[in-house]
């Protein structure tokens, strides 16, 4: 039995680049739907997408994480192809990244973005998802190199069991976030990348969508890791207290007065709103720990994908086209 394979291809204003990507999809995954999600384009991409041979689809609300969110409760299959419509990835990796999903009986496959070309990942977007992947990494788990690729492999559990809450480019946070908290089986393989053909334009806004992606990694510490968070606060808070209160302290000392009182105040307030802190994260990690248990149940609920994957990397026996694994 060979699994269903779904490639997911969400689209804004893709005319130029449609096309390519769905014709080596098709080449890469013959037994494989494409579907084509729109996103409000305002050019002939649903058209060019439907000529080449996808199944295409809308959805009116605008960001990448809306359009993932309905992708992945729309379609049924037993493994599931996530990439950008833009033709800067490279669809001959598909059939190993799916070998490797099923072989290693994993839940996602992440593909690390490898180019030399500078046009195709430019600086501020290679040094912006370095940070960001460092951030990561120190918070939820060393176990990413490019954290914001827009080329990943899914089993079926993965994917039915996402509770997706972004709506725009900070969905491949969460979805790296999703896969660290629950601890699931993914790994990770080096693919080329390269630019966008002419006419195509990207949508990221670096340092707008950088800021959402920080504040969504912060967002997903709060609500994740309530503890490590929320004692956070707690220390700078309690360190701001202390050298308010220090001088105070030494004046006292000295003479037994306490001339600072409105200090004396404001450094006592601070002192409770420390602890105050630290009493929220002591009680969400509780609620924090019953909701990723819940979220581990709805994941076991879905079976792993099946390994009777039969010859899907058989083109990938080329030499040229082999792909590092992590």
């Amino acid at each position: 039995m060979t699994p269903s394979i779904a490639v997911l291809v969400p689209c804004l204003n893709e005319e130029a680049a449609i096309a390519s990507v769905v014709r080596d999809f098709r080449q890469a995954l013959p037994g494989a739907t494409i579907y084509v999600y729109d996103n409000g384009s305002t050019d002939k991409t649903c058209a060019v997408a439907r000529a080449a041979g996808a199944v295409v689809r809308t959805e009116p609300l605008r960001g990448k994480g809306n359009v993932v969110r309905r992708m992945f409760a729309d379609v049924e299959a037993d493994v599931y192809v996530l990439v950008d419509g833009d033709d800067t990835y490279h669809a001959a990796s598909a059939p190993a990244l799916i070998q490797m999903l099923v072989s290693e009986q994993l839940d996602m496959v992440n593909a690390s973005r490898v180019t030399d070309v500078k046009e195709a990942y430019r600086l501020g977007h290679r040094f912006g998802n370095r940070m960001l992947t460092g951030l990561v990494a120190t918070l939820f788990g060393n176990r990413f190199r490019d954290i914001l690729s827009g080329y990943r492999v899914f089993s079926r559990r993965f994917v039915k069991s996402f509770p997706a809450a972004s709506a725009g480019f900070e969905i491949e946070t969460e979805l790296t976030v999703h896969a660290l908290e629950l601890r699931m089986p993914l790994s990770e393989a080096d693919t080329p990348y390269k630019d966008r053909p002419a006419g195509s334009t990207s949508k990221l806004r670096t340092f707008r969508d950088g800021w959402r992606i920080l504040l969504t990694i912060l967002k997903l510490l709060k609500e994740e890791r309530p503890m490590l968070f929320f004692s956070s606060i707690f220390g700078a808070l309690l360190t701001l207290a202390l050298v308010l209160a220090y001088p105070i302290f030494v004046t006292y000392e000295q003479t037994g007065l306490v001339p600072r009182l409105p200090t004396a105040v404001l450094s006592m307030g601070i002192t409770l709103l420390a602890f105050l802190s630290l009493g929220c994260g002591i009680i969400l990690d509780t609620v924090s720990r019953s909701r990723q248990d819940l979220k581990r149940l709805r994941y076991l609920s879905f079976p792993a994908v099946p390994r009777e994957l039969t010859e899907v990397g058989e083109r990938w026996a080329e030499p040229e086209r082999k792909v590092s694994v992590s």
